[in-house]
């Protein structure tokens, strides 16, 4: 089923292909006369929206909110993986409007609201029936998506909602982006189906629609100045008394190359596939090229990707099968045996100046948390052996052995919403003052929540947290999910030090609105400190 959905989707895409500009004409070979009626017509029909989604969610967009934080970092090594120092500038947020990420994730995600406009000016001119509501309600969910991305990292931003329209659109504020967003969702509601598994995987129900509700309900105090945590908890109910999702047993599971609609706490994910959808390269970024016959991997994984010593040092609860999504310490293959390097004294180690450079050795692969910096300039911690392993690394999304081997895609889907995060952010919102609530016959306080999270990792049970644990839980269950920026920006946290970075200033809650797009829109009026 995820296969068909899939196919469906980027079929359809080279009819309704995505658009980043306001005033290109609607091509399409759908008429009024012969355009689909059927659920599954309509399901088809738009998938060009959920293939713009999946372009650039995993690697850019998710750049943007990891990079930025504690979570993950791209040192250069000996100058490669540079790239323009474009991972130092966001590492050390010395970004600006014309950083590359910045603008690609602008246009992915403008791009994506605008190919939901054009699939809603299609619809819109059919005849109504149940399946033509349903198809409206969930391209209204999707569109309320992307504004929410674009919203969280910009800020101020259009409200698009017209497709083919030669004026440029003007900047709405935050505060009205929210309120649209949350009147969108509202209306889409009623249409939204619950039905969860294979027929309904990666595309809008009820239940995503609650799940975003909440997301921007526990951020309202960012986004418009007054909290909103009473209805953080309420859509958290929604979804909790539904009962149509429950916790995995094995918490791995989620996350492998063959997850999909058969994992029960998913509620939303952009479904990859290795050649069909492409997407996905963590184990592209970040796994060794020493690892690649312990995972079986059909390409040379390219070493630049890991985390930093601070954040892998929340990994500590005893027993934590979250501890075993992180690779560090030396290395050893499936059999036990250390993965040896070969290499010499000074390929080891730049620095050697003993008397045999050029002395063959065998090293065992070690991954050191600690980064010492080669050219501290350039955040640069050197290419030989030992500057290759530096850096933690992440097996989160398990490597695949099915990937692609020449475009180093794999067939991990990537969750946007599960159950886990639902029920971490209840814990929060009744942290913040909210009172608990009794679901389904049990009171659910901060500590019942959080401990369901506790015992599926099967890590010690927690009595009497705090908000400030709260985020270092979120951090352990969450990591690399892209939300450890919203994270530490709602919890004031932003401005920390961490790894090379020692910039303090709120403004970079912020990313800039790129050049290019102010150049192209008058309406526009960039951040305060850009």
């Amino acid at each position: 089923m995820k296969k068909t959905i899939l196919y469906c989707a980027a079929s359809f895409s080279l009819v309704l292909g995505a658009c980043t500009k306001l005033d290109v004409p609607v091509e399409s070979e759908y008429t009024q006369d012969n355009f689909p009626t059927t659920a599954d017509g309509y399901i088809a029909a738009t998938g060009p929206a959920y293939t713009q989604l999946s372009t650039r969610y995993a690697v850019d967009y998710w750049r943007m909110q990891e990079l930025s934080t504690d979570e993950a970092i791209i040192p250069a090594r000996d100058g490669n993986y540079d790239d323009g120092g474009q991972y130092r500038f966001l590492h050390k947020h010395t970004w600006g409007p014309d950083h590359p990420t910045v603008k690609n994730v602008w246009e992915w995600g403008f791009g994506g609201i605008n190919t939901c406009n054009r699939i809603l000016s299609l619809f819109e001119g059919t005849t109504p029936s149940a399946e033509r509501s349903a198809a409206l309600a969930e391209m209204r969910t999707m569109r309320a998506l992307f504004h929410f991305f674009m919203m969280d990292l910009y800020g101020n931003i259009p409200i698009v909602t017209e497709f083919g329209s030669t004026t440029p659109p003007e900047q709405a504020t935050r505060a009205e982006v929210f309120a649209f967003i949350e009147a969108e969702l509202k209306a889409a509601l009623p249409d939204l189906g619950t039905q969860t598994g294979g027929l309904t995987y990666g595309r809008p129900t009820k239940w995503l629609a609650f799940a975003l509700l909440e997301k921007l309900y526990l951020n309202a105090a960012v986004y418009t100045g007054a909290p909103r945590n009473t209805d953080v908890v309420a859509m958290a109910d929604s979804i909790l008394a539904g009962g149509a999702y429950a916790l995995d047993a094995d918490y791995v599971s989620i996350f492998m190359p063959e997850n999909g609609p058969q994992i029960t706490e998913t509620i939303f994910a952009v479904p990859y596939d290795a050649n069909l959808v492409q997407g996905c390269q963590f184990s592209r970024f970040g796994l060794h090229t020493g690892l690649q016959a312990k995972y079986s991997l059909p390409f040379r994984p390219s070493i630049a990707l890991s985390t930093i010593a601070s954040f892998y040092e929340k990994f500590n609860l005893a027993g934590d099968a979250r501890n075993n999504t992180w690779l560090a310490g030396k290395q050893v293959d499936n059999n036990g045996n250390p993965i040896l390097i070969s290499t010499t004294n000074k390929g080891l180690d730049a620095s050697y100046n003993g008397p045999d450079p050029t002395g063959k050795i065998d090293w065992q692969l070690e991954f050191t948390p600690e980064m010492p910096l080669r050219k501290e300039e350039t955040m640069d911690v050197g290419n030989d052996e030992l500057g290759k392993a530096r850096g933690v690394r992440s097996i989160k999304y398990y490597p695949d052995k099915n990937a692609n081997p020449s475009t180093r895609h794999q067939n991990n889907d990537v969750p946007v919403f599960r159950l886990a995060d639902v029920i971490l952010m209840k814990a929060e919102a009744i942290l913040r003052g909210t009172a608990p609530t009794a679901v389904n016959g049990e009171l659910q306080t901060a500590d019942v929540l959080v401990n369901k999270i506790r015992e599926r990792a099967h890590a010690p049970l927690v009595s009497n947290i705090t908000l400030d644990e709260l985020l270092e839980e979120r951090a352990r269950e969450l990591a690399w999910e892209a939300w450890r920026r919203n994270d530490l920006v709602r919890f004031g946290r932003f401005e920390d030090a961490w790894g090379f970075k020692t910039d303090s200033d709120p403004d970079k809650r912020l990313y800039p609105i790129p050049a290019s797009e102010r150049a192209l829109n008058p309406n526009l009026e960039q951040n305060p400190g850009y």
